[in-house]
C-alpha cells in the first residue's frame, strides 16, 4: 500500500470515528500517523529518481508575496496591474503554467510578487503540479489567496484545507510549547496552565508513535494535540495570509459589504481597477515593513534612499543594514521621529525604530 492509500485510509477512519472521551486517544494516534505520512509525501525518503522541472525563482527585493488561487480567479491580471511584468491572462483555465515574478514598488520598498499556476483540489497530493506551487508558497513572507467573489467561501475553505495538509498554517501563532529531545531520562512533562484540549497520556502516545522515548516538554498555553504534533514535526510554516476577493463588479453591493467585513479580507476588481490602492496598503501592513532614513553630519536626511526593515527593528539592525562592521565601532546615534520623545534624541543599540524615522550614527 502506497503513502497516498495510507493517507486516504486514515482520513476515512477519522471521518467515521465518533468524537468523544472514549475515542480521543485513538483519534490522537490517527492524527499523528496522518501527519507522519503527509511528511513522507512532502519529503520522500526513498531512492531519488530523475529530478523534475521546478519553477522557483530567486528571492529578491525586501519581501516576497505569493499569489495562490484556483484557475481563472484573476492572479495574472493582478500581477499585470500592480507590476510592470506581463503574465498571460485569458478566459480559459491554466493560462499560467509556470511561476512568473514581478516587482511592486511601494513606499520605497521592492516587493516581489509571484504569480503561481492555479491549483486544484488534491494539490497537496501532487495533482496539477500542486506540490511545486505549494513548495514555492512556503518560501514567501505573505500569501495572497485570490478568491472568485462569485463562488462564495467555497474556494477559501478548499485552499485553506490544501495548505493545512502540507504544513502551512495561515494567520496562526506558533504553539507556545517547549520541546527538546534528549538522549535519556524518559519523558519529562510539565504545564504552566491547565490543559483542557489534551493530556499527558495523549502526549506520550504521540511521542511513542514517532518513536521518541526521551524528551522534555513544557506546555505554556492550552494547546491541542494537533499543535503538539506540529511542534514535534518541526517543519510547519506559520505565515500571514490576505484573502483577496476578486470580481466584485459581478455581485451585489450587500455581498461586497459582507465580504469586506470578513477578517483579513480585501475586496477588489482587477479588470475595473477597484480598491487596488487599499490592497497595497494592507499588503504593506501585513508584511510589517518599516522604512528608516539615514542622515550624515551637517547634511539633510537622505529621503531618496531609505532602508527597508522589519517591524520591531532596533538601531543595531539599522547598523547591520548600513554596514556589517558598524556595530563594532558604534558609539551612539541621534534619532528623529515617532520612536523618540524629543527630536533629536540620543539613543543606544537597543532603541526600537518606527516607520519613517531618521537616524544619524556616530562611531567611536
Amino acid at each position: 500500500m502506497g503513502v497516498l492509500e495510507k493517507i486516504s485510509e486514515i482520513e476515512k477512519e477519522i471521518a467515521r470515528t465518533q468524537k468523544n472521551k472514549a475515542t480521543e486517544y485513538h483519534l490522537g494516534l490517527l492524527k499523528a500517523k496522518l501527519a507522519k505520512y503527509r511528511q513522507q509525501l512532502l519529503e520522500p525518503t526513498g531512492k531519488a529518481g530523475a529530478k523534475g522541472e521546478g519553477f522557483d525563482v530567486m528571492k529578491s527585493g525586501d519581501a516576497r508575496v505569493a499569489l495562490i488561487g484556483f484557475p481563472s480567479v484573476g492572479k495574472s491580471t493582478l500581477l499585470n496591474t500592480l507590476t510592470s511584468t506581463h503574465s498571460e491572462s485569458a478566459n480559459y483555465e491554466f493560462t499560467t503554467l509556470t511561476c512568473i515574478p514581478g516587482v511592486i514598488e511601494y513606499n520605497g520598498a521592492n516587493i516581489q510578487l509571484l504569480d503561481l499556476p492555479g491549483i486544484i483540489e488534491g494539490a497537496a497530493k501532487g495533482k496539477g503540479r500542486g506540490r511545486q506551487v505549494i513548495a514555492v508558497a512556503r518560501t514567501a513572507d505573505l500569501v495572497i489567496m485570490m478568491i472568485d467573489a462569485t463562488k462564495k467561501d467555497v474556494q477559501k475553505e478548499l485552499l485553506t484545507a490544501e495548505l493545512e495538509s502540507v504544513g502551512i498554517r495561515l494567520n496562526r501563532n506558533r504553539p507556545n510549547i517547549y520541546y527538546k529531545p534528549k538522549k535519556g531520562g524518559g519523558i519529562s512533562f510539565n504545564s504552566t496552565v491547565p490543559l483542557t484540549k489534551t493530556s499527558e497520556k495523549m502526549i506520550q502516545l504521540i511521542l511513542h508513535e514517532y518513536k521518541i522515548f526521551n524528551a522534555e516538554i513544557v506546555f505554556r498555553s492550552d494547546c491541542t494535540a494537533e499543535e503538539f504534533i506540529d511542534v514535534v514535526v518541526g517543519s510547519r510554516v506559520y505565515m500571514p495570509c490576505l484573502y483577496v476577493y476578486n470580481k466584485i463588479d459581478q455581485i451585489s453591493i450587500e455581498e461586497v459589504d459582507r465580504l469586506a467585513r470578513l477578517p483579513d479580507s480585501v475586496v477588489v476588481s482587477c479588470n475595473m481597477k477597484l480598491n487596488l490602492d487599499y490592497l497595497l496598503e494592507t499588503v504593506w501592513r501585513c508584511l510589517a515593513l518599516v522604512r528608516v532614513y539615514t542622515k550624515k553630519r551637517g547634511e539633510p536626511p537622505d529621503f531618496e534612499g531609505g532602508l527597508i526593515l522589519r517591524r520591531g527593528c532596533t538601531v543595531e539592525h539599522v547598523c547591520h543594514a548600513i554596514h556589517r562592521t558598524l556595530v563594532a565601532n558604534f558609539n551612539y546615534a541621534y534619532v528623529w521621529g515617532r520612536s523618540v520623545k524629543f527630536c533629536p534624541q540620543r539613543v543606544g543599540l537597543q532603541h526600537l525604530m518606527c516607520h519613517d524615522d531618521v537616524i544619524q550614527v556616530f562611531k567611536k
